[in-house]
């Protein structure tokens, strides 16, 4: 059976996969199949894809690509009207000649606000020594500057379908810009528009592209499609440009529903919006129906007061439950509340899966900030690997950010031959301008995590060197924290666990706060500084959540080192606190104990208490598990008042007459 379904698929025809490169004359293939097509690099090939669309392409190989799997960008995908898992078929090009004369026009929405010569800025470095093919009717992406134009190739001289531009093609761009008609967006946001969620792409592509474009597979084995998602996680971190890029790859009718929105003071007007909504959805099926604050419209019945948005609810749930099982609709929710939410919503039938749109690793911020810089102007000094490990906690929208306030440092150092009168700009001032890596920096320093905007959160910029002294501590410092976030590897070949935390005891004005910075520095993680007496509040309970916020921040900005100071104002013996609100201190101590007993492995968040009365801390917070190494910091000795001079007086104008060893 396996070989006659085999057999059914031309060893021609492959599966589109993302490509990664940005080149739209190129596409890769694996060696082997390669070698099966007899097709040899560089090659030119014919691409065959719906709607009886083709274009040309150079071909390279590429060993990370899989066998039967071809990879193309965006813009070739446009071309042949394809997306992401579709099937084209492939054809040698042996008659590919050279043309005589190429003519194209920029599109009109691309151009808009560029003035000089579009050939010598843009056409002529794309096409010298490419010798790219081009195909008539397709559109091509050029990127130069701060800005890639959209160009159509119009004409082809000899009148064929496609050529291969030589150095001696004449290439024309005269005529009026090209009207964008029917032509699909080139910047519409697609697979390749999202940066860092792989994992949960592919959980949403198969729990939406399956449903919308194969419903006879969940037929054949007599199951009912998923009929909706639930995507949940901090603000900004790419929720809506995911269903969106969903939307334009399927090819499914978007709609959009901003929770807020649908509201209104009219008694059943509000549930006549969402009924609506669903109505055109059924109409235009296949679609997708995105409802985006969903927790606005749809909060848990027990704890809200409006009549209105208990109806909502229950008409919400009403409408879930009614879509056909076949009606080709799918519901996707978006939230950063998602235990706001009715819990009748989140039930299979209903909201079948949720799904953790979280903040990106290192790999996944590299990945978005290649995304966010692709039209940039980046000087060769940028090292955007260096930029994603600084960008501890940041999701999507804080990279988006950080590349708009570095372009706006680059903006303000040329602001003083920039005259703001003139109609335009002169060319060699723009051409001069590129985004360089002390941009990056300063912009680094001027912006920080949104999710994290309440709390101070900072990578400090204090290392050993500024710490005198404490030799032994700093040993013990590094054994304790900085081994298991550098080498977390070793810790699990010999099946340990490492410490979660420790406590710093000693006198006021050793420097256990600095030390605690050093550390955060050294593994390059992120610092919280609590102050113990901030988490308490008059409100009932409102104590023990700002105990349970902070813990959640440093889970979002891992690896984390969260530092309490005077940890004995908020950790003393339960039952010794006569007359404190209710006993405030003990519920916010045994929240103190639930978090830290909860704490991911995986999430790297580390706990450095200081106090100078360990006497009087709960001892259930000193077992193992908790903070189970007690680090004492002790009054300086000479050396370490010596260290410490050095560190801190070497600029004062009386440091060089005192003696090396003089009596501190």
């Amino acid at each position: 059976m396996a070989s006659t379904l085999s057999s059914k698929k031309a060893a021609n025809r492959l599966v589109v996969e993302e490509a990664t490169t940005d080149d739209n004359s190129i596409c890769n293939l694996h060696p082997a199949t390669m070698e099966e097509l007899s097709i040899f690099k560089g090659d030119i090939v014919l691409l065959k894809g719906k709607r009886r669309r083709t274009t040309v392409c150079i071909v390279v190989p590429d060993e990370t690509c899989e066998e039967h799997k071809l990879k193309i960008n965006k813009v070739a995908r446009s071309n042949l009207r394809v997306r992401i898992a579709d099937v084209v078929s492939v054809h040698l090009c042996p008659d590919a000649k050279y043309g005589r004369r190429v003519s194209v026009l920029p599109v009109d929405d691309t151009i808009e606000g560029i003035t000089g010569n579009l050939f010598e800025a843009y056409l002529k470095p794309y096409f010298v020594d490419a010798y790219r093919p081009l195909h008539k009717g397709d559109l091509f992406l050029v990127r130069g500057g701060m800005r890639s134009v959209e160009f159509k190739v119009i004409e082809i001289d000899p009148p064929v379908d496609y050529c291969i531009v030589a150095g001696d093609t004449e290439i024309f761009c005269d005529g009026e810009p090209v009207k964008r008609e029917d032509e699909e967006r080139l910047d519409d946001i697609g697979y390749d528009d999202v940066g860092g969620m792989g994992k949960q792409m592919n959980q949403i592509r198969e729990l939406v592209e399956l449903p919308l474009r194969h419903p006879q597979v969940f037929k054949c084995l007599g199951v009912k499609p998923p009929k909706g998602i639930l995507l949940y996680g901090p603000p900004g971190s790419g929720k809506t440009l995911i269903a969106r890029a969903v939307a334009n790859e399927t090819g499914a009718f978007f709609f959009c529903i901003n929770g807020p929105e649908i509201m209104s003071k009219m008694a059943g007007e509000s549930e006549s919006n969402l009924r609506k909504a669903f109505e055109e959805a059924e109409k235009n099926a296949p679609s997708i129906i995105f409802i985006d604050e969903i927790d606005s419209i749809a909060p848990k019945r027990d704890k809200t007061h409006g009549e209105v948005e208990r109806r909502i609810v229950s008409q919400l749930l009403t409408l879930m439950d009614g879509m056909k099982a076949r009606a080709h609709v799918i519901v996707m929710g978006a939230t950063n509340r998602p235990n706001s939410i009715d819990p009748a919503l989140r039930r299979f039938g209903r909201f079948d899966r949720e799904i953790d749109i979280g903040v990106p690793d290192e790999v996944g911020r590299l990945e978005v900030l290649r995304i966010h810089t692709k039209n940039m102007k980046l000087s060769e000094d940028v090292n955007l690997e260096v930029v994603a490990k600084d960008t501890h906690g940041y999701v999507g929208a804080d990279l988006a950010a950080l590349c708009t306030e570095a372009a706006l440092q680059c903006i303000r150092e040329k602001m003083d031959v920039i005259d703001l009168e003139d109609d335009t700009i002169d060319a060699e001032i723009l051409n001069s301008m590129a985004v360089t890596n002390d941009h990056l920096k300063t912009a680094l320093v001027g912006t920080n995590p949104s999710a994290l905007r309440e709390t101070v959160v900072e990578v400090p910029n204090v290392s050993w060197s500024d710490v005198g002294g404490l030799d032994g501590v700093k040993r013990e410092l590094q054994e304790t924290v900085q081994y298991p976030v550098e080498h977390p590897e070793k810790f699990e070949k010999f099946g340990m666990s490492p410490s979660k935390g420790v406590l710093f005891y000693g006198p006021p004005g050793c420097g256990k706060t600095l030390l605690a910075k050093a550390i955060a520095n050294e593994c390059q993680a992120n610092f919280i500084s609590i102050k113990g007496p901030e988490l308490l509040t008059m409100w009932f309970g409102e104590s023990e959540a700002n105990v349970r916020e902070i813990f959640d921040k440093a889970r979002q900005s891992a690896p984390c080192v969260l530092f309490f100071d005077e940890l004995d104002s908020i950790a003393m013996q339960r039952g010794g606190s006569v007359g404190d609100a209710g006993g405030a201190a003990d519920r916010v101590l045994n929240q103190l104990l639930t978090e830290m007993e909860g704490m991911n492995a995986k999430k790297t968040v580390f706990i450095i208490g200081a106090t100078n009365r360990p006497d009087i801390i709960d001892s259930a917070l000193l077992r193992p598990g908790r903070l189970d190494q007690l680090i004492y910091i002790p009054l300086p000795d000479e050396a370490s008042r010596h260290a410490r001079a050095s560190i801190m007086c070497p600029l004062h104008p009386m440091w060089e007459k005192i003696p090396p060893r003089a009596s501190l």
